[in-house]
């Protein structure tokens, strides 16, 4: 909703039918009871009841738009029963069906029908109360149900007090609506043995609000039944939820019985100050004090304050209408119109009317409108919107100078406290002013022209545009959100939570936005551990491995931590640990793999030289241990969750330390896997491990059916003497048995150790294997190369000797020889 609204005038009666006897009787002061607006808003239900004598007290229905002979008129005289209320079932098969019906105190029940070429019809007459003497004090509609008040004399005229206070009942009846007629079902009671409860409807609960004259117990809460859910709880606006009950199958609750284990607690509470109460759109209890105070109670009990009214304490005779249209709450009290956001509380509008008597209606079609009734005609109070260069919303604008304070704030070098008055004034600050302009442009761009946006203002707008379509978004998620059934509120829950950690994850990940994201997955797990999974786009593959399609920026958000020292600062967990919690509870076995996963992220996202790097922090499977040592309760998957992350890890330590779990364990072919898999990732695991398994080998016989295995893992630098000296130390010392043989079998032999002995024993030095490939070339040395000796001719004319070097003759050269 925006402010700068316009009252103008809808009708002045001419249009209705039957529209100048209404404008007459609200003129002269017959002021009517109520004035409800049918569920489509094209009809008009008016019950007037404090008229002069003789005329009779009357329910008259009239069409807003149309032909002026349809309407309904029905009254009573006084010797009749007074009417109880008006109510509107609707079909749930058929949303656009409906009828009205008028409820007297004893019970009696017309149900009428509208047709657009006949007028109204009558549908149905049904008697709502069993007995002669009962009576009906409260009624109203929940989908196509009747629920009302019931009240049932006690058959005794001498009964204490206090069994007098609970002879009210609270009594349920469903209907059909069909083409044809209305079918209507049993009588259910839902609560009996209660004081008396004023019933309000809202699309999912009834609300059971004590009434004026209640038991003094009584008036210290309210009663919220869920028909779906079939139970009752029990809420208190200064306690809020109290306890909740579940109604059994056929037969209502007792309300003696629904109190006991709670009578200390609501006895010790206040009274309820309630002026006023309504229902919301969104299926909250609007409740006004009498000091002025406006609440809203959800239907689990919590309480939630919306804002005070101006005129302070209110006497009993004060009228306040309250009617909430999407997340603006209108209120008029003493010719006064307040236009409240539900959301933050805050005062859109407040306007003075020329009339003291208004009556909210329906606005169909016109969702940037109120609508209200008053004896001069029908009136909408429409909002204008803002002209080119007006401000954009004041929460908005206000939301991005607050947040532009605490960056300035933080990189100020001054100690002076930077306030929003300071940043609008100072004029060296151009981005906060730039981006409330772009909102603005951006925000109202169906309503004004495209070129109203500076040019300066213009780059800026085409970078940021995809943000704020996303923020768009997210408000138009959030306002569905609001106005949605319980049914529909997980879903956008969830959607609502996916966008909230895909935007974190896309943003600084300063302390702020990690302890929102803890606030995130404490308060919404399940939908948080689903947006993680869609934001990582975590998935198994056809192989069964865990697969990521994630940004390296994402990752560095996500494997980042805090240092050592940094642990805990600030009680926000990292977002690692979030994760791992998650997969906790949700997929434990997927786990394992995440590690795994992660820790090849981890070397794509941070290269080796990289002064980002997780030097100096805690392992990634040293986290996700702690996070599994953090559960609560431990079980045998836990244990086999605590191995595989050590094995996924692949560090030496860590698969010693799983070796050794196993061996504590005594799952010695799981020992021997483990063994076997991991003595190939390096010669001194290779060594660690098999020293660790001959140790186990001399002590007890429980790895001899495994030899076969274990005797090819043996390194080649441990020699015979290495290996009988591990086998020394640790053959078990033995008391009992001082002879060379065991009585009992399970000491070690020379036999079981042969074959191990043997393999080394045949195994080539470490010297000899570095001149094997020399030792096995084919001869040894290689030949020498043939050579050809032929005495040179000599020079003629000279008997010298030539040089060494000039032996070979030019023709010996051509000719190709040998030298």
């Amino acid at each position: 909703m925006k402010p700068a609204g316009t009252l103008r005038q809808l009708s002045d009666f001419s249009d209705l039918s039957r529209g100048r006897r209404l404008r007459e009787l609200l003129r002269h002061g017959e002021e009517p009871r109520s004035v409800r607006p049918s569920p489509d808003g094209r009809h008009l239900v008016v019950l007037q009841e404090n008229r002069p004598p003789p005329l009779p007290p009357r329910v008259v229905a009239f069409q807003r738009q149309g032909g002026g002979g349809a309407e309904l008129e029905r009254s009573w005289q006084p010797p009749q029963p007074a009417l109880a209320g008006l109510v509107f079932p609707q079909s749930p098969a058929a949303p656009g069906r409906w009828a009205l019906g008028i409820v007297w105190e004893h019970g009696r029940t017309e149900l009428w029908r509208f047709v657009p070429a006949a007028g109204w019809q009558l549908l149905q007459t049904l008697e709502l109360c069993q007995g002669a003497r009962a009576r009906v004090v409260s009624v109203c509609s929940q989908a196509a149900s009747l629920v009302w008040c019931e009240e049932r004399p006690p058959l005794d005229a001498h009964s204490d007090a206090s069994k007098c206070a609970f002879r009210f009942c609270v009594c349920a009846r469903a209907l059909e609506l069909g083409e044809q007629g209305v079918r209507p079902g049993p009588v259910r009671i839902v609560l009996h043995n209660c004081p008396e409860y004023r019933v309000l409807a809202s699309p999912q609960h009834v609300f059971l609000l004590p009434a004026s004259g209640a038991f003094a117990t009584a008036s210290n809460f309210l009663l919220v039944w869920h028909p779906e859910q079939a139970k009752l709880t029990i809420a208190a606006p200064s306690a809020g939820f109290v306890r909740s009950k579940a109604l059994r199958s056929g037969s209502g609750s007792d309300f003696r019985k629904l109190l006991l284990g709670s009578v200390g607690l609501l006895s010790a509470l206040a009274p309820l100050d309630v002026h006023t109460c309504a229902v919301s759109s969104c299926g909250a209890l609007l409740l006004v004090s009498r000091k002025g105070a406006v609440t809203a109670l959800e239907a689990d009990g919590t309480q939630r304050h919306v804002f005070d009214l101006e005129a302070g304490p209110l006497a009993r005779g004060d009228a306040v209408e309250l009617k909430t249209y999407g997340s603006t709450l209108a209120c008029v009290l003493a010719g006064v119109l307040y236009l409240v956001d539900q959301n933050s509380g805050r005062v859109i509008e407040k306007k003075i009317l020329s009339m003291k008597e208004v009556h909210f209606l329906e606005s169909p079609g016109e969702e940037d409108s109120i609508q209200f009734l008053t004896p001069t005609g029908i009136y909408s109070f429409g909002f204008s919107n803002p002209e080119d260069g007006g401000r954009p919303e004041p929460c908005l604008v206000e939301m991005v100078f607050e947040e532009a304070c605490r960056y300035y704030q933080r990189r100020s070098l001054s100690s002076s406290r930077l306030t929003v008055e300071k940043l609008k004034k100072g004029g060296a600050f151009q981005a906060p002013v730039a981006l409330t302009a772009i909102l603005q442009h951006s925000l109202h761009q169906k309503q004004k022209p495209a070129g109203g946006l500076q040019d300066t203002y213009a780059e800026l707008l085409s970078a940021i545009s995809m943000e704020l379509q996303s923020y768009l978004s997210l408000e138009l998620l959030k306002t569905c959100m609001v106005s949605a059934s319980e049914s529909e509120v997980e879903s956008y829950c969830e959607e609502l939570v996916e966008q909230e950690v895909s935007r974190v994850l896309h943003s600084d990940m300063d302390k702020d936005n990690l302890a929102y994201l803890n606030s995130v997955f404490t308060s919404f797990p399940r939908a948080a551990w689903k947006a993680t999974r869609s934001c990582l786009q975590l998935q198994q593959n056809g192989d069964g491995l865990l697969v990521a399609r994630a940004t390296p920026e994402i990752w560095k958000k996500v494997l980042g931590g805090p240092q050592q020292e940094e642990v805990g600062q600030n009680g926000a967990v990292p977002l690692f640990e979030l994760i791992c919690a998650s997969f906790l509870k949700f997929k434990p076995k997927w786990l394992p793999s995440f590690v795994e996963l992660t820790q090849q992220y981890q070397s794509i996202s941070w290269p080796y030289s990289s002064k980002e790097g997780l030097e100096g922090r805690v392992p990634l499977y040293k986290r996700a241990l702690g996070v599994l040592a953090r559960k609560s309760k431990h079980n045998e998957v836990d244990d086999e969750l605590e191995l595989e992350l050590l094995l996924c890890s692949k560090r030496p330590k860590a698969v010693l330390q799983a070796l050794h779990l196993l061996i504590r364990l005594k799952q010695w072919q799981r020992v021997v896997e483990v063994a076997e898999k991991f003595s190939k990732l390096s010669p001194l695991l290779n060594k660690e491990i098999f020293t660790t398994l001959l140790a186990e080998f001399a002590q007890h016989r429980e790895l001899d059916p495994y030899l076969d295995t274990l005797w090819p893992l043996c390194p080649a630098e441990l020699s015979t003497s290495d290996i009988l000296t591990v086998v020394l130390q640790h053959l078990p010392c033995s008391q009992q048995d001082a002879v060379p043989f065991s009585s009992k079998g399970n000491q070690l032999t020379v036999g079981l150790l042969k074959p191990l002995l043997q393999r080394v024993m045949q195994r080539p030095c470490v010297q000899d294997e570095m001149y094997s490939d020399a030792l096995q070339s084919p001869t040894f040395p290689p030949p020498t190369p043939p050579r050809e000796h032929k005495n040179p001719p000599k020079a003629v004319g000279s008997d010298a000797p030539q040089p060494a070097g000039a032996r070979t003759s030019a023709s010996a050269l051509v000719r190709g020889d040998t030298v």
